[in-house]
C-alpha cells in the first residue's frame, strides 16, 4: 500500500473516530438534558394538578374528571391519584409511543421519564398523592432530529477537512515526488538536482542527494577536462591548435568514405615559404607567431562549418578541408590576404611568402590521389609568383542542380515514396547483433540510382525539408521492426529535432505503434545535439517514456561537453570514425578513448565505435572499453 494511501486512511480514520466520539458525547448530553426537562415538566404539571384538585370538592366524579382532563391532553403516559394508604383512587395510563423514531435508536439511547409527585390536600389533611409521567416520544423525536443535524454538520465539516487534507497532502507529495524522481533518475544514472523543499525531513534528504549529484558532476567535469587535454595532445598541433597530420588524414578519409558525408567538396593546402630561413633570420618566437596567426586564419575559415577541418600537416604545410564547398575561391583569397598582412607587418620577409593550392573532390575518391594532385598544383603555384594560388583541375563533379530542381526532386521522392533504408550490422564484442544501423536512401528519379544521405540531406536542410525525410525514415524503421527485425537505428537531423511540431508528430507516430518502440534506436549527430541542446533535451524527454533507445552519433569532437549528458537519460554513444581509424597504432587516442568509455559507462551509456576499417582496429576496441562496433570490419552474419 502506498504511503499516500496510508495517509489518506489515517485521515479518514481520524475523522471517523472524532465524529463517533463527538456524536456519542453529544447524544448522551442531549439525552440527559431531555430527561431533566421531562422530570421538571412532570413535577411542575403534578404540582399544578394537585393544587387544582386541592381547591375543589373531593367527590369521585370531580376527581375523575380532573384526572381525565389532564390525561386526555395526550402528553402523559400515566396520571395516577393514590391515597395516603397507598390505594389507587384514579389511574389513567396509555401505551408507550416512539413516533417515527426507529426502534434501534430508542434502544441505543433510551430516555427515562422520571415521575412527578405532588400532594393533594383537603383542608389541613392530606387527601392523596398525584403521580404524573409524561410521554417520551416528543423527547425521542427531538433527539432523533438533533442526531440528523449533527450528522449533517459533521458531513460538511468532514468534506471541508477532506479538501484541506487533500491540499496538504498534495503540498507534501510534490517535494516527496521530486525526491523520489531524483532517486529514480540516479538509479538510471541520470544525475539531476532538485529544489530543496521546506519540510525539514525532506529538505535534509534532498540536500544530501543534491550534494552527491554536485560531487559527481564535479568528478565528471574534472575527468572530462583531463581527457579533453589528452585528446588535444593526441590530435591537435600544440602551437596552432589545429588538427595534426594523423587526425586530419582520418577526417579526410571519413569525408571521402562515410555514408552521410557530403558528396563533394574542396581541399586546400597552404605552404609557408622558407620557414627555416624565417626562423634563422627573425628568431623562433617570430616564426612561431607567424604560424599561430596562420592557424587562426585557417580556424576562422572553418567557423560555422562543424564538418570542416583545418590542420597543420608539418612545419610549413597547412590544409583546409571544406565539405560541400565546390568553389573555394573566397576561402583561398582570405588566406592570401592573411599571408599578405603578415608580410606587410614585417613578420614575413624575403622574396617568397607562401602559396596555396586547391582541388575539388568527390565522395569515394582516394586520399592519396587528391594529395598528389594538390602537391602538383602547389608546385605550379610556387613557380608563378611570390604569393599565389593555383586551382587544380577536377576529375569531374556532381551534377549542378538549382534549389528549385532539388525541391522538385525531393518532393517527388517523398510523395511517391521513393525512399528506403539500407542496413549495416552493429555488433557487440561477442559478435552478437546490437541493432541494424539503417541510413536513408533516396531515388532521385524512377529507375534511377539510390542516393546516399550525404547527397541530398544538405539540400534538404537548406530547403527546410528534413522533417518529412526523418519521419519517413522512422516509418520505414517501424515497418522493418514489425516485419521481424530485432532492432533498427535511424539517425535524425538536428534541424528536425529543434522543431516542436516535428517532435509532436514523431511522438504520435511512435506512440501509435508503442509495442515496437523498445526496438527502435534514434540517434542525432553530435553537431545537431549540441547546437540545439535545449531542443535535444526536450526531444529526449518526450521520447524516453515510449521506451525508445536514444543516442548520439559521430561523438568525440565536442567531448568537453559530455558533462551536459549526465542528466539526459541517453542510452548510447557512437564515437566518430576519425578517432577509430588506425587506433591500434595510436597510443594517444587510445588513452583518450579509454577514458571516454569510462566516463560514458559511469553515466550508464553504451559506447559503440563507428567506421571500423580493419580487424586490428576491431580487436583493439574491447581493451579500450567499447561495447560494440560498426563498419566494414564488422562481419555481416
Amino acid at each position: 500500500m502506498s504511503l499516500f494511501r496510508q495517509l489518506w486512511l489515517i485521515v479518514i480514520a481520524s475523522t471517523l473516530i472524532a465524529f463517533g466520539g463527538s456524536f456519542v458525547a453529544s447524544m448522551l448530553t442531549a439525552r440527559h438534558y431531555l430527561e431533566q426537562q421531562l422530570a421538571i415538566k412532570n413535577n411542575d404539571n403534578a404540582s399544578s394538578l394537585a393544587l387544582s384538585m386541592s381547591q375543589l370538592d373531593k367527590d369521585p366524579v370531580t376527581i375523575e374528571l380532573q384526572v381525565a382532563a389532564v390525561f386526555d391532553s395526550g402528553q402523559y403516559a400515566v396520571v395516577r391519584l393514590v391515597d395516603p394508604e397507598g390505594r389507587t383512587l384514579v389511574e389513567k395510563t396509555g401505551a408507550a409511543e416512539t413516533g417515527n423514531v426507529p426502534e434501534w435508536f430508542v434502544r441505543l439511547f433510551p430516555i427515562g421519564s422520571q415521575p412527578g409527585h405532588a400532594q393533594v390536600s383537603s383542608g389541613w389533611n392530606q387527601f392523596g398523592t398525584i403521580e404524573l409521567i409524561s410521554h417520551s416520544h416528543f423527547a425521542y423525536r427531538e433527539l432523533w432530529n438533533g442526531a440528523f443535524k449533527l450528522l449533517g454538520w459533521f458531513a460538511v465539516a468532514g468534506g471541508i477537512m477532506g479538501l484541506l487534507g487533500m491540499q496538504l497532502l498534495r503540498r507534501i507529495r510534490r517535494p516527496l515526488d521530486a525526491v523520489v524522481g531524483q532517486a529514480r533518475a540516479i538509479s538510471e544514472r541520470r544525475f539531476v538536482s532538485i529544489p530543496e523543499p521546506q519540510t525539514p525531513e525532506l529538505k535534509s534528504l534532498a540536500s544530501a542527494m543534491n550534494a552527491m549529484v554536485l560531487r559527481l558532476q564535479a568528478m565528471f567535469a574534472e575527468e572530462a577536462a583531463r581527457l579533453e587535454q589528452v585528446r588535444r595532445e593526441a590530435n591537435l598541433d600544440s602551437l596552432t591548435g589545429l588538427a595534426n597530420r594523423a587526425f586530419f588524414m582520418n577526417q579526410l578519409a571519413a569525408a571521402l568514405s562515410d555514408d552521410d558525408a557530403a558528396p563533394a567538396g574542396s581541399l586546400l593546402m597552404l605552404r609557408l615559404a622558407d620557414l627555416a630561413g624565417l626562423n634563422r633570420r627573425n628568431g623562433r618566437e617570430s616564426a612561431d607567431e607567424v604560424l599561430r596567426r596562420l592557424g587562426r586564419a585557417l580556424d576562422q575559415a572553418t567557423a560555422g562549418r562543424p564538418e570542416a577541418a583545418a590542420a597543420r600537416l608539418n612545419g610549413a604545410d597547412f590544409a583546409l578541408l571544406l565539405p560541400g564547398v565546390n568553389d573555394p575561391a573566397r576561402h583561398a583569397e582570405k588566406l592570401l590576404h592573411a599571408l599578405n598582412d603578415l608580410s606587410a607587418s614585417g613578420l614575413l620577409d624575403g622574396e617568397q611568402i607562401g602559396h596555396i593550392a586547391s582541388t575539388p573532390y568527390l565522395h569515394g575518391q582516394e586520399a592519396s590521389n587528391l594529395l598528389a594532385r594538390l602537391d602538383s598544383a602547389l608546385a605550379t603555384a610556387e613557380t608563378q609568383s611570390a604569393l599565389g594560388w593555383h586551382r587544380a583541375d577536377s576529375d569531374g563533379g556532381p551534377l549542378a542542380t538549382s534549389n528549385a530542381d532539388w525541391k522538385r526532386l525531393l518532393d517527388g521522392a517523398i510523395q511517391t515514396q521513393r525512399l528506403r533504408l539500407i542496413d549495416f550490422p552493429v555488433a557487440g564484442n561477442g559478435g552478437q547483433l546490437l541493432h541494424l544501423e539503417c541510413p536513408l536512401r533516396l531515388q532521385a528519379m524512377e529507375d534511377g540510382e539510390w542516393l546516399a544521405a550525404g547527397s541530398f540531406m544538405p539540400m534538404a536542410s537548406r530547403l527546410s525539408m528534413t522533417t518529412e525525410l526523418d519521419l519517413a525514415a522512422v516509418r520505414l524503421a517501424l515497418e522493418r521492426i514489425a516485419a521481424g527485425a530485432p532492432a533498427v537505428a535511424v539517425n535524425l537531423s538536428g534541424e528536425s529535432i529543434r522543431e516542436a511540431g516535428f517532435r509532436a508528430r514523431l511522438y504520435a507516430q511512435i506512440a501509435s505503434r508503442k509495442a515496437l518502440a523498445p526496438r527502435l534506436w534514434l540517434e542525432v549527430s553530435e553537431i545537431g545535439a549540441f547546437q540545439h541542446f535545449d531542443e535535444f533535451r526536450a526531444f529526449c524527454d518526450a521520447l524516453r517514456p515510449l521506451g525508445c533507445r536514444l543516442g548520439i552519433e559521430h561523438f568525440g569532437r565536442q567531448f568537453s561537453e559530455i558533462g551536459k549528458l549526465h542528466g539526459m537519460g541517453l542510452d548510447y554513444l557512437k564515437v566518430d570514425g576519425s578517432f577509430i581509424r588506425a587506433i591500434d597504432r595510436q597510443p594517444g587516442n587510445q588513452a583518450f578513448l579509454k577514458g571516454l568509455c569510462g566516463i560514458a559507462h559511469n553515466i550508464g551509456l553504451t559506447v559503440i565505435a563507428e567506421a571500423v576499417q580493419t580487424a586490428e582496429e576491431l580487436a583493439t576496441l574491447p581493451e579500450l572499453g567499447f561495447d560494440g562496433a560498426t563498419g566494414p570490419a564488422v562481419p555481416r552474419n
